[in-house]
């Protein structure tokens, strides 16, 4: 078997390998040999029919099986004996002429790049560091009641945080328009889900009015045959009612997981629900700065094939996030760059456990899924649940690992304390101007 290596345009790899032809027919001739005994053929006795009408008959299938596994084996001997590391299956490109007894052919593939760890000294990762305050206890109890308030109806004029009850139709130049109507729908006061003016316009109607209200859709309104028109909407309000929040009782304070109702238990169990989101959010920070730090000190070629499958299952993760049918083509271009980031932090973490020999030790797995039980109502029935099956344990494992490549980082670079608050930390409209 004759081997050759060529190196191509980055991390491309182009092998020929030329197959012995005296091994090819040997083994095709030693496998019509075998046929003979079981093959049973009209006219023939079993065992008796020539080897000459089995070649013609079964000649070519048998060879193509042959060239098949030869290439398959003799394909991964060339890839151990040059210690090459593929990024991805190779395209192969056959070159079969019997008759001048020539079989070989060529492997396409990549490689995976050579990744040297740099030198993180002098790096700085910000870490944040935040406490649940008495006033952030209040906030989020608040935001609780918020979330559960019901709606009562009032005998008075419309006012911002009202939701009303409403059926209308939308007119474009006289004309009603596709998506302009609806009936008994509710409408917030204030919470800007509808087109610009319309909910301002309901504000001093009651019961019974109609409203008469001439808008505009804003220019590059995503249906084009509405963007920048002027419309009018005729509007009959039908109800109006206003928020009532609920009062801290026993039975709301119930529906928390606190049967008996006590204050101060809720209020202990939700500051301690609190506390846990706040170090899960510090511990995503630290680590999303730590990532950053690793891109930026390592300069990597990316596999083509692995990029391509990364874009590939953001895409796929988009589809699911958006409900989008499978038949909705996202473009490409739109996840090249997070698919570079993630293809490029595996290499880089990946050689960093294995040069640090970094394992996933039993107790920080046990640990990380007790910590995640912990917020189940049976926490043994999730802890029996992931060590049951040795796969369940896989991600879990993967996670402790990731924790402990962030922990070696930290220990390489200079940590800055960023002090912040807990809506900064946990608030996602407050995520861009963190730390500003």
């Amino acid at each position: 078997m004759q081997v050759s290596v060529e190196t191509g345009e980055g991390l491309e790899r182009r092998m020929r390998i030329e197959l012995p032809f005296e091994q090819v027919r040997g083994e095709v001739e030693k496998r019509l040999q075998k046929l003979v005994r079981t093959v049973k053929l009209p006219g023939f006795r079993p065992g008796k029919v020539p080897v000459t009408l089995l070649r013609q008959r079964f000649g070519a299938h048998v060879e193509q099986e042959v060239l098949g596994e030869l290439v398959q084996s003799s394909f991964g001997t060339a890839v151990a004996e040059h210690s090459l590391h593929l990024a991805g299956a190779p395209q192969i490109a056959p070159e079969l002429e019997p008759a001048a007894q020539h079989y070989a052919f060529t492997a396409t593939f990549e490689v995976m790049p050579e990744v040297e760890i740099a030198s993180l000294a002098g790096q700085v990762v910000k870490r944040p560091v935040a406490e649940v305050t008495d006033a952030d206890l209040e906030m989020v109890i608040e935001r609780l009641r918020e979330q559960h308030k019901s709606w009562v109806p009032v005998e008075r004029p419309a006012q911002a945080g009202d939701r009303l009850t409403v059926s209308f139709v939308g007119t474009l130049d006289g004309v009603p328009f596709e998506g302009g109507s609806a009936t008994a729908i509710p409408v917030e006061i204030g919470s800007g889900r509808m087109l610009p003016g319309f909910e301002d316009g309901l504000v001093g109607a009651s019961a019974g009015d109609t409203r008469v209200l001439d808008l505009s859709f804003p220019e590059g309104y995503h249906r084009a045959d509405l963007s920048g028109q002027a419309v009018r909407f005729e509007v009959s309000i039908e109800a109006v009612t206003e928020p009532f929040l609920p009062v801290l009782d026993a039975e709301f304070i119930g529906g928390f997981g606190v049967p008996d109702g006590d204050l101060e238990r809720f209020r202990a169990e939700v500051r301690a629900n609190m506390d846990r989101e706040l170090k899960q959010r510090i511990s995503a920070r630290t680590k999303e700065a730590v990532m950053d730090v690793l891109v930026a000190s390592h300069e990597l070629a990316i596999p083509a094939v692995l990029l391509a499958e990364e874009v590939q299952g953001l895409k796929g993760q988009m589809r699911e996030r958006i409900g989008a049918a499978s038949s909705v083509d996202l473009p490409d271009a739109l996840f090249e760059e997070p698919a570079r980031r993630r293809v490029a932090l595996g290499l880089i973490i990946g050689e960093i456990i294995k040069r640090h020999a970094i394992k996933a030790e039993p107790a920080r797995v046990r640990a990380a899924i007790e910590t995640l039980a912990s917020t189940y109502e049976d926490p043994q029935e999730v802890i029996d649940y992931y060590y049951a099956d040795r796969k369940r344990l896989a991600p879990v494992e993967s996670m402790v690992m990731e924790e402990r490549v962030v922990e070696w980082v930290l220990e390489q670079v200079s940590v800055e304390d960023e002090q912040m608050s807990f809506a900064q930390l946990t608030d996602p409209a407050s995520v861009g101007n963190a730390g500003s």
